[in-house]
């Protein structure tokens, strides 16, 4: 589970620095989780916070530091909790050519955290509507679950995968074939909407569906794959009017090296329930058997085994 720390971040250029709560995620393979007890200011935060680096903001400032594990990631074996250490800027690999020539300090490959820290209001605490609850569908229930979002809506037409989606973390759920999903969404959450609506269908009226169902001034998100003829057509006034983004998500926005092994580790970990959307195994003479199961709604994922 994330842990929320406070911390000290620039978040624009020369503007007064603010106390603010981050996201840190469990330590993954080959990381570690410090407590830091003291850190100093350094010339460099001031840089930073100036924009005299870059204009990457927001910047979280401190490099420092020193204070003790409290946890480590799959493959540390040099460290354990509780041992005191100090952070360094930079962490020499030991075998690029340059550490290989007895030069550490001019590493090319210093090693680094491959897991993001975010800002608490990122994500955390949203309200989350995801339309369709396939394959798809349930690991953005699955991933908002994660994130911490404070509650997950499931919106489909069919019983069978809204009783699933509970299992992969949605906190309520909606059949959108006997009732208004635009006008359940919205009930669900006070009147508003939900912060971030997750199209995993990909239709005209399910695209339509998922932007109204948004706080005003919220996210709508095109997962599912859309046919080349399907058209949307919506009132410009109510485009501009309603604020937001609208957005596609290509492969999750996902980096593999980056991100694979952080959902590894949660799957050996418990955290993350990968077996659950695995519905069948199967030979490679039942795939077309599978596309009928999977238009019939009957199945998350065939996986054809060899």
């Amino acid at each position: 589970m994330p842990h929320e720390v406070r911390a000290v971040v620039a978040a624009k250029r020369g503007a007064p620095v603010e106390l603010q709560t981050i996201l840190v995620p469990d330590p993954g393979p080959g990381e570690v989780l410090v407590s830091v007890q003291a850190c100093g200011v350094c010339h460099t935060d001031l840089h930073y916070r100036d924009g005299a680096i870059n204009d990457a903001f927001p910047f979280l400032l401190g490099h420092e530091a020193a204070g003790t594990v409290d946890a480590v990631g799959p493959g540390v074996t040099d460290l354990a909790p509780g041992d005191y250490v100090v952070l360094a800027w930079r962490a020499p690999c030991g075998n690029c050519r340059s550490c290989r020539r007895g030069r550490p300090w001019y590493c090319f490959d210093s090693r680094n955290a491959t897991q993001p820290m975010t800002l608490l209001d990122v994500g955390s605490g949203d309200t989350v509507a995801v339309i369709g609850c396939g394959g798809v569908g349930n690991a953005a229930i699955a991933g908002a679950s994660i994130a911490g979002a404070r509650r997950v809506i499931a919106v489909d037409i069919d019983e069978r995968k809204l009783d699933g989606a509970t299992r992969f973390g949605a906190t309520d759920t909606v059949n959108s074939r006997g009732a208004d999903p635009v006008e359940a969404v919205r009930d669900l959450t006070g009147g508003h909407g939900a912060d971030v609506v997750i199209d995993a269908v990909g239709r005209p009226e399910t695209y339509r569906q998922g932007f109204y169902m948004r706080d005003l001034a919220g996210t709508l998100v095109q997962v599912g794959v859309p046919d080349p003829e399907m058209k949307i057509e919506l009132p410009l006034i109510d485009l501009f009017g309603r604020g937001g983004a609208l957005k596609s998500s290509w492969y999750g926005d996902c980096l593999p090296s980056r991100d694979f092994p952080v959902l590894i580790d949660r799957y050996l970990s418990g955290r993350l329930d990968l077996d659950g959307f695995v519905t069948e195994t199967i030979g490679l003479d039942e795939v077309e058997s599978a596309f009928d199961k999977m238009r019939d709604g009957r199945v998350l994922r065939s996986v054809v085994v060899l």
